[in-house]
């Protein structure tokens, strides 16, 4: 690990100060020390953000506000949370180890860097750690890499569970910086990497994230998430999926639908949703909304597997939705 310093601020002024000038953001560390241990990232100065007020869990109306320095494991067991947004509590529970849910916050969990192995290999190509190097995945090991959204550039998949939650649920996401504050979809977070997959999210120099509104609906405490992956615990998704139905008399009048471990970002599954609404809740409805689901993908060498277990799993996370009473 290269040297570096730490400053700790006590506001969220003398925060963006700091970041605006070199700083960079830092609150759990679970992601970001490990790349600065094996030299991946090493940036000279950290600020330390672990003082500011921004860790509340509090419901305004029938939505729910997550501070951005809440941890995971606050997250996942309050009970409003579990009450008026259970996929938040699942999505949670199945994205990391006790152990880092205690460490981790909710603003650096949507910011994790990519889970690709290359990444973390110096020795390797990566156009995310070594812009214009190439991408070593792309004709290597790539089973657990991304089919949506690729480039020729960079086929890494987003790690974080809890996003492809928020992003189903329509959450948007409250932001301040050296400009002032602004708010917008969590979905539009996350870039396409392009020819620029070492642009990774949306937010400007200094932009700290203060926290997250999750609107509370219908079809909210019925959602829930389902991930599919090699091991039982603390493992990356191969596919997951976080599906919420809102069903009368039998019919679905809306969903949504968002999926992770097969996109560069967390994949909102527009078409499919269209496509289930005033349908009857069978599987024959959820089979044929799935199929929509692999249109663009591209494949790689070891990784077709995902074409098919993708509308698997978001047929069960249906039905697991629409089990919910």
């Amino acid at each position: 690990m290269l040297p570096f310093t730490i400053q700790k601020v006590t506001s969220v002024e003398a925060a963006i100060a700091a970041a605006t000038s070199g700083g960079r953001y830092i609150a759990g560390g679970t992601t970001l020390v490990d790349l600065m241990r094996e030299e991946v990232e090493h940036p000279e100065r950290l600020v330390d953000i672990n003082s500011l007020s921004m860790s509340d869990i509090r419901v305004e109306g029938s939505d729910l506000i997550i501070g951005a320095l809440a941890r995971m494991s606050e997250v996942a067991a309050h009970p409003e949370v579990r009450r008026l947004q259970p996929v938040i509590a699942e999505s949670l529970i199945e994205g990391a180890s006790p152990q880092l849910r205690n460490m981790a916050s909710m603003g650096g969990n949507l910011l994790q860097r990519c889970r690709c192995p290359y990444f973390r290999m110096l020795d390797t190509a990566c156009n995310k750690r070594d812009p214009g190097s190439g991408c070593a995945a792309i004709d290597g090991l790539n089973a657990g890499h991304a089919i949506l959204g690729t480039s020729n550039d960079c086929v890494a998949t987003h790690p974080s569970d809890v996003a492809v939650a928020l992003v189903a649920l329509d959450a948007t996401m409250r932001v301040r910086g050296p400009d002032g504050e602004r708010s917008f979809p969590v979905e539009d977070l996350f870039r396409l990497p392009g020819d620029t997959p070492h642009l990774e999210h949306t937010l400007l120099p200094g932009e700290l994230v203060l926290d997250i509104r999750v609107p509370g609906g219908p079809d909210s405490r019925r959602a829930r998430y389902l991930k599919v992956r090699d091991r039982a615990s603390y493992e990356f998704a191969l596919v997951s999926a976080a599906a919420a139905l809102d069903v009368e008399d039998g019919v679905i009048r809306s969903a949504r639908i968002a999926v992770g471990g097969v996109g560069t970002k967390p994949w909102r599954l527009r078409a499919c949703e269209e496509a289930l609404v005033g349908k009857p809740a069978d599987r024959p409805t959820f089979e044929a909304a799935a199929q929509l689901a692999t249109e663009g993908a591209r494949p790689l060498s070891h990784n077709h597997y995902k074409v098919e277990l993708l509308p698997r799993t978001i047929v069960r996370a249906l039905e697991m939705s629409g089990e919910v009473a």
